[in-house]
């Protein structure tokens, strides 16, 4: 399985071939996807979230997917006490990295409720026991004392340096690219 997420796997076949992740430029991003109509037979399903139950139920080996569900697979598969065992691992050629973000709209009707949830969630403790039971990093440094040690030795979760410096970034497409990528992912899920 792999993601239904074009900016993330375009991303990552370009990182696999050498070319920028971030690269705006439909040549290179002909080139990606090039890459992953040649593996398209080998993907059963393109889906974002799906993957998370196959991989603990051992319905699938192999998955392209977020750090995040990679943990949430492995704690389900060890509940499930099934002799499954889930593993995220990141390619030697590096991995895109992400943040989760918090926002409150503008007009939001009760702005006052909405600053004091985000405060509630920002305490270390609160903080700590999300990243405990999600398996997801948080950047809250106060809470790193307080996360599990297996959680925190995890260096999926919490990349070492070492790690840190094959990680990157993508920033958002324009309209025109936009489309040329959606034109190319379209071509890739169809495969035609």
């Amino acid at each position: 399985m792999a993601l239904d997420a074009p900016v993330e796997v375009m991303a990552s076949a370009l990182r696999y071939l050498g070319e920028d992740p971030d690269s705006k430029d439909p040549a290179v991003l002909a080139k990606g996807a090039a890459l992953l109509e040649k593996v398209r037979p080998y993907i059963r399903k393109f889906h974002s979230s799906e993957y998370i139950n196959a991989l603990a139920n051992g319905d699938i080996c192999l998955a392209l997917g977020w750090s995040g569900d990679g943990g949430i697979a492995k704690t389900r598969a060890e509940e499930a006490n099934n002799g499954v065992h889930v593993e995220y691992t990141i390619p030697k050629e590096g991995a895109l990295l992400w943040f989760d973000m918090m926002a409150m709209p503008t007009d939001a009707p009760n702005p006052d409720y909405a600053y004091a949830f985000l405060n509630y969630l920002l305490q270390p403790e609160v903080m700590a026991k999300i990243s405990n039971f999600v398996t997801y990093p948080n950047a809250v440094p106060a809470s790193l004392a307080m996360i599990d040690p297996e959680v925190k030795a995890d260096s999926s979760l919490f990349p070492t340096p070492e790690i840190q410096k094959d990680l990157f970034t993508v920033s958002p497409f324009d309209q025109k690219g936009q489309r040329t990528l959606t034109r190319l992912w379209t071509k890739i899920l169809t495969g035609s």
